[in-house]
């Protein structure tokens, strides 16, 4: 979850790892710093607790100069935040610098071997543990050094190593989180995403579970742990460096949530026909043969990619009549899951990275289940080991709370949807038009929302000093009401749940009161009776809140009419057929987040206690 940052070439090293380091602070802010080869032979080293400014600041102050360096912003896992626990840590001598991002499992048997053999520690950190066996193991050859260091850890880890007697020389290793190597001309680079090195470079190439990779002014040489040569398909990056800027945004969340138009009609360009209807999955190692003998779906994801999935479910069984089972990530390989050669494994993950989602996703594929990727980074872990790719093409997502990825998500299943069904022959040729004409519409409809955003600030001010929310929705639309519950949670850090509203008479009606806001999910498609039935018993519930006295936000389609005559607050949506109706309806959910967080003062892209991507588990 931590940002690794490292430069090797002619320009100068701290601006660059500065850069960068701005562009990975979604991944950690707890604490930042960097150490760089000076032009005097010296390493100089700076660390500042709390958010990078603060190292800036320190560098302002004392500052330091060289060619090459690495550097690092933390999300605490071992140690609290401070700037004693902030990285690069060293060893004994002060020679090596060491910048971690991951978990040493086996760190404190480590450090009382090392401390029995005279090493004397200054941190609470696992990764001090690293530096000390670099310095253990180093006789001249940084590389050789690190090799004999990683195969005594135990756990997940992405590192970035230097050591002032092997100069300009950046030593890099993987076992389990990101790490990516950019290549410039005559200039190297190592990060932990592809952001933080976007602006100078648009061809880089991911590292493998125990890949090695050291960088020198004379290039990059990639081995496996025991020192034998591998290579790894060089990848042009077709990401605009611009879209991971602000934009004139005031936060990244809210640049997001207004990209969200132009991100799913990238991830559908190419993939449906709407002429024919027909959805077209390429290069997957899945035949439709194999796709039409799976009688069974498992979808798996963490957060935000767990609802998408539970939304998933809804239109995989409805449109292809596949049952479909939807698993947290971080449960999965703990329960000793029933998973079989018959069934298809969608694993979800916005980065491809995420630590339970890749665990699961090699469980499933240990019992003889082919998986398919979902995923918004080209050549992350998850779709090199996956046997087909859905790839959504959001473009970077900086903010915490995932907005654009989530959506781009449900898109990408509803595709899976209508393709699972045409390929099980569920859908005949006028009913696959309609979806695919209905799918298209879909970013049209959300700029018609964007468009109002004034109201969703309005309706912040009314609700910001809400201690508590509750989130309903029924059928389709309850994954809604909890990824609208986790959006409000995560960056206002106001308490909030979502819930079948079915179920409100089994508990949750003994929390209504009238400081209780209860945003409802009550659209509805016409056309469908499934839909209207939905709706009215909807409705049900809505008087139900108000029968004690709660304020009910309802979101609604255009031109309703019946939710209006009991709602306090009506939030209206352009109509849609139900199985896509929850990719609009989670957008003013993000509005009435954002600008409530705003008003309160949080902190919206960095939110407390959370980072991006989730790489430990």
């Amino acid at each position: 979850m931590c940002g690794i940052v490292g430069y090797v070439g002619a320009q100068r090293a701290v601006p660059i790892i500065l850069d960068g380091l701005k562009r990975l602070e979604y991944r950690g802010y707890d604490s930042a710093g960097l150490a760089v080869y000076c032009d005097d032979q010296s390493l100089g080293v700076r660390r500042a607790s709390g958010k990078l400014r603060n190292l800036e600041d320190a560098l302002r102050l004392d500052p330091v100069d060289g060619n090459y360096g690495i550097g690092h912003t933390r999300w605490a896992t071992h140690g609290r935040p401070s700037e004693e626990n902030a990285h690069p840590h060293r060893d004994c001598t002060g020679d090596v610098v060491v910048v971690h991002n991951g978990i040493v499992e086996n760190f404190l048997p480590l450090k009382e071997q090392l401390q029995r053999e005279g090493h004397v520690f200054k941190t609470e950190t696992d990764t001090e543990v690293i530096a000390h066996l670099v310095e253990k193991y180093f006789d001249g050859n940084l590389e050789t050094a690190v090799r004999c260091a990683v195969k005594q850890l135990r756990g997940v880890f992405a590192l970035a190593v230097l050591d002032r007697n092997d100069p300009d020389k950046i030593v890099a290793a993987r076992e389990g989180p990101p790490v990516v190597i950019g290549l410039g001309k005559g200039e190297y680079f190592v990060a932990s995403d592809v952001p933080a090195i976007l602006s100078h470079t648009r061809d880089m190439f991911f590292l493998a579970d125990g890949d090695m990779a050291v960088l020198t002014l004379n290039g990059v040489q990639l081995t496996d742990f025991d020192g034998r040569p591998i290579n790894r398909q060089v990848q042009h990056v077709l990401w605009d460096p611009v879209m991971a800027e602000k934009g004139g945004y005031k936060h990244f969340m809210l640049k997001e949530i207004f990209e969200q138009p132009r991100a799913i009609r990238d991830t559908t360009l190419g993939r449906v026909g709407q002429e024919s209807g027909r959805i077209f999955l390429d290069e997957m190692d899945i035949t439709p043969a194999q796709f039409q003998a799976f009688n069974r779906i498992k979808i798996i994801g963490c957060g935000t990619a767990w609802h998408a999935a539970l939304a998933g479910k809804f239109m995989i069984e409805k449109l292809a009549r596949i049952p479909v089972e939807v698993d947290y990530a971080s449960e999965f390989r703990y329960r000793d899951p029933i998973v079989s050669s018959d069934a298809l494994t969608v694993v979800i993950s916005q980065s491809g990275e995420t630590a339970d989602t890749r665990a699961a996703q090699g469980e499933a594929k240990r019992n003889g289940s082919k998986t398919l990727a979902i995923c918004n980074v080209v050549g992350s872990m998850i779709t090199r080991e996956a046997a087909g790719t859905i790839y959504t093409h959001a473009g970077p997502e900086i903010g915490v709370a995932s907005t654009k990825a989530f959506t781009c998500q449900l898109t990408a299943l509803a595709i899976l949807a209508i393709y699972l069904a045409e390929i099980h022959g569920r859908l005949d040729d006028d009913c696959a038009r309609l979806l695919v004409h209905e799918l298209v519409r879909i970013p049209g409809k959300i700029e018609a929302i964007l468009a109002n955003d004034q109201q969703y600030e309005d309706l912040a001010r009314k609700l910001f000093r809400a201690s508590d929310f509750l989130f309903l929705g029924r059928g389709i639309h309850f994954p809604i009401a909890l990824e609208g519950a986790l959006k409000l949670k995560e960056i206002s850090y106001i308490h909030a749940e979502g819930y079948p509203a079915g179920e409100m008479k089994h508990g949750p009606n003994a929390l209504i009161d009238e400081n209780l806001p209860v945003v409802v999910l009550a659209t509805h498609d016409p056309t469908s009776k499934e839909s209207t039935l939905l709706y009215e018993k909807t409705l049900s519930n809505i008087q139900e809140v108000k029968a004690r006295e709660g304020k009910v936000v309802a979101v609604v389609t255009e031109g309703d009419t019946e939710a209006r005559k009991v709602a306090d607050e009506v939030i209206e949506i352009p109509a849609a057929p139900d199985m896509f109706a929850p990719i609009l309806e989670i957008v003013p959910l993000q509005l009435l987040a954002y600008h409530i967080a705003v008003r309160r003062g949080c902190d919206v892209d960095q939110p407390r206690n959370l980072a991006k991507s989730v790489t430990v588990e």
